[in-house]
Order: C-alpha cells, then structure tokens, then sequence
C-alpha cells in the first residue's frame, strides 16, 4: 500500500536531495511519480466460469439433417443443445442418436405448448393439452439423458388475473411432479413476458412454494432487462438455478429489440460476477436467431468471453 505518510518521507528526500545539487534527483523525482505496484492477483484476468456453452436446437441450419446440424453444433464450439418436445418417436430416437454421434448433449427440452395452452388457464382442454405436451417433454428428456425440462408456467391476460394465474398454476405443476421424478427430471420454471413472476423475490417464493428438488428455476438473462438487472435476479435466485438462457437487448431511444451478445444492454461483466457469486457451474444455452457456420461460430465466441468475464465485442 502508497500511505500518504510513505509519499510525504519520499517527497522530502527527494527534495532535500535537489537542495544538496546530488545526482541522484532527476532519478528520486521520476521513482516518487511512478505508482505503487498493484498487487499481483489485481492483474490477473478473469477466471473463465465452469458453464458448459449450449445453443437451443432452432438456431442450427434447418436444411442439414439432424446429424448434421449436431456435428456443427459440436464443431462450432457448443458442449450442450436445448430440443423441442418431440411427439414423434421415431423422430425424438433420430435427434438422439445424431446427438450421440456427435458427442454433444442434449441437457435439456424447450417444452411447447405451454404458451398457447397455458397451465393458468381456465379452459380445461387447453389445461389438458398442456399437461400432455409437457408429460411428452419429460418423456423426450428422459429418452436424450437430458435432466431438465423448461417450463413457462402460466400467463395473465384479461381472462386470467395473477393469483388464479399462480394458484391454477401451482396446483398443474403438482400434478407433474411424481413424473418428473419418475423420469428422473427437473421442471426448470422460466420467466419470460407472461406478466407473471415479475420480480426476483416473486420467482423465488413461487419456485420455494413447491418445496421439492423437481421444481427448480431457468433463468433467462434477456427476458428481464426491460424491467430489471439480470444480476441482481442471479444473486436473488441463487442456488435455485438450474439453468441458462443467455441474450441480450437493446432498448434506448425509444427502440427495442433482440441483438446479438454484446450489442445490448446488458452489463455482461456484472453477470458475470454475479454467477461466479452464486458458484453457479451448470449450462447456459443461447437463444438468438440461426445462421450458417460462420455466424454460429461467432456466437459461441462472443458467448466464450461473456463466460471469461471478458469484453464481449
């Protein structure tokens, strides 16, 4: 440490030693203007985060096979890959011996009917057909060795107010949970612009209310940064995070809209630290448009510096 009493002795000498018309003062001046040395560990970089980097399934090519499309995945610098439910089972075997081949997990299903078919609403058929779409996701995951299925878990619009949102809900979910431990998988709940969980400490008590291992959260860093800072939810959620979902957006001067990492409003550095905090060591899956190899790779790059704590672009 430079304490002022240190630069004042040294500020002395150096001025005692010009007075005496010693050599040495041009030299004593230039040591006393050089900063104190930092500390050595100050210097370091980052340490890089222990995520496995994953991209949901929708961003690779449409037109390669399956096969191909998990190769270039793999290729482009992806461990991990987000599916969407599979009804067919003939297709759901095809998308798990690609993923096997080339050595690339599937860790977890996008789960999709629970839009348009809410668990919140109340319309028994549509409740019904939720409810199968995610018995297939966590048949699917059980069958690709993935152990998380994402959920949103309800929506309010102006037939459906918060609470009958959260009880109906809640009371679904229940119904999931001897499945979901059967098939030895995490129904991961994610907020997303449903008007529903809108703050951290709502999303905690909701996910804590189940109090069970099944129910746990899928944190997505974009969706909240129109009304929120990703970090503090990360710090505020905790441990109950199982997974990531990782974009960025922009909305100043009027405009919004999705951007490539980096690009946008997110403070990365502050997520960063706020995932090192929680000792967070899972996946985080990207969830922006597709593209051919060139842009995927860029993406996983980007993404491999947002993981280090380093400048995104």
């Amino acid at each position: 440490m430079d304490h002022p009493s240190r630069r004042e002795f040294l500020k002395s000498t150096v001025t005692t030693a010009c007075s005496a018309g010693l050599g040495v003062c041009a030299l004593a001046e230039l040591l006393v203007a050089q900063p104190a040395p930092s500390s050595p560990l100050a210097a370091l970089p980052p340490a890089p985060l222990p995520i496995k980097k994953g991209l949901v399934f929708d961003m690779l090519p449409a037109k390669l096979s399956y096969a191909e499309r998990m190769k270039l995945a793999r290729d482009v610098g992806f461990e991990v890959v987000q599916a969407p439910t599979t009804p067919d089972e003939h297709l759901a075997e095809e998308i798990k011996k690609a993923a096997d081949a080339a050595n690339i997990r599937i860790d977890s299903v996008m789960n999709m009917d629970h839009w348009k078919y809410p668990l919140s609403s109340a319309n028994q058929s549509d409740v019904d057909r939720s409810m199968a779409g995610m018995e297939t996701s966590l048949r699917n995951a059980k069958l690709w060795g993935a152990d998380t299925v994402l959920l949103v878990p309800g929506v309010v619009n102006p037939e459906t107010t918060y609470e009958q949102c959260y009880e109906r809900s809640q009371a679904n979910i229940r119904k999931l949970i001897p499945l979901a431990k059967e098939m030895g998988v995490i129904i991961a709940i994610e907020e997303v612009w449903n008007k529903f969980l809108v703050s951290p400490v709502d999303f905690a008590r909701y996910v804590d209310s189940f109090a069970s291992p099944q129910i746990r959260a899928y944190f997505d860093v974009g969706n909240i940064v129109f009304y929120g800072y990703p970090q503090h939810w990360i710090r505020t959620l905790g441990k109950r995070i199982v997974k990531l979902h990782i974009k960025d957006f922009y909305f100043r001067k009027g405009e919004t809209k999705w951007v490539s990492l980096g690009e946008g409003d997110i403070k990365w550095r502050e997520v960063y630290s706020a995932l090192s905090d929680i000792g967070y060591n899972g996946s985080a899956t990207v969830e922006l448009s597709g593209g051919d190899a060139g842009y995927l790779k860029e993406v996983s790059a980007r993404f491999g510096r947002i993981l280090s704590g380093e400048p995104v672009v």
